[in-house]
């Protein structure tokens, strides 16, 4: 997949919100980047407010559109998720873009854009904090934003508290949050899971919702396909007042028994704090290696996880 160019300093980036409007300023977020050596330019959106929504979908779509044809914009960045993308993903016109890429940033409800990108134009885009997240994220996770813009290489280790299964693979990372990738699916923005590692994360769900989303993608066939499977933060999980009886691991190792790629749990991504950038369409190394419960998975040259 094609790769936009990377960020140098004296860069003009954008900051829209296609969805839900921001509650707050995001003056610190902006200082961020603008210590990064970056200009930021601020969309309309970004003080509108129209229900629960950053302005009716017709300024939303209006905006996005205006930083996806300006050149002189090299990275589009979501304010913050929040429902609304999916109101205005097929307004928006992606012709020049495809001729002119540019990095778009964000994660949960921009899942919509990040997959929609893929499917239809074959660019690299980035999962990764959002302006409204900057005052709570933790420094090493915004650093790991600031290298991805900026094109420095990504290593990550961590072991997971619960075992995933061991294993090494090679295939373009792809995903997102799981509610939005089940809403794709059938649609024009649905992407192609085929020998793919797949990176999944959620908040405020159900248990039985996140077992019945991944009975979705199992019977669509998708996770049949994959080379691996990445399991982020699965954060505020709730439950009835008769228990599911299984939890978001049990879930995952259920549906993917009778595969044999690798799969890890507690990657730090998500809604999080600590939720560390991800490049969705670049090939990566994944190997995690189970040991006494624990799952080891890195982004590194040595021993096996790297992208490439």
């Amino acid at each position: 997949m094609i790769a936009p160019p990377y960020l140098k300093k004296g860069d003009k980036i954008a900051i829209t919100c296609p969805g839900k409007s921001l509650p707050s300023d995001i003056n610190s977020a902006i200082q961020l980047l603008e210590s990064w050596g970056l200009e930021v330019v601020l969309g309309e959106t970004v003080t509108a407010s129209y229900h629960q929504f950053a302005g009716p979908d017709e300024l939303r779509a209006k905006d996005m559109q205006r930083f996806l044809d300006d050149d002189s914009i090299k990275a589009i960045i979501a304010a913050r998720g929040g429902y609304g993308t999916i109101r205005i993903i097929d307004t928006l016109d992606f012709t020049h873009f495809r001729q002119n890429p540019k990095w778009v940033v964000g994660f949960s409800d921009i899942t919509v854009l990040h997959s929609h990108i893929h499917a239809t134009c074959g660019i690299q885009t980035i999962h990764g904090h959002m302006p409204l997240n900057v005052p709570d994220a933790t420094k090493p996770s915004l650093e790991s934003l600031r290298k991805a813009l900026f094109g420095d290489p990504l290593h990550y280790e961590f072991q997971s508290t619960v075992p995933g299964r061991s294993g090494d693979a090679e295939g373009i990372l792809i995903g997102g949050n799981l509610t939005l990738l089940v809403m794709m699916t059938g649609s024009v923005s649905e992407m192609d899971f085929t020998d793919k590692i797949l990176f999944i994360e959620d908040v405020g769900e159900y248990l039985y919702s996140v077992d019945r989303m991944l009975w979705q993608l199992k019977r669509a066939g998708k996770l049949a396909k994959l080379k691996g499977l990445i399991v982020g933060a699965f954060t505020d999980m709730k439950d009835n007042d008769i228990p599911f009886g299984e939890t978001v691991r049990d879930i995952v190792m259920n549906m993917v028994e009778g595969y044999d790629y690798p799969v890890c749990f507690d990657f730090p991504a998500g809604h999080i704090e600590n939720n560390y950038a991800l490049n969705f369409g670049r090939k990566l190394h994944l190997s995690t290696i189970t040991q006494r419960a624990k799952s080891l998975l890195h982004f590194s040259s040595s021993n096996a996880i790297h992208f490439i």
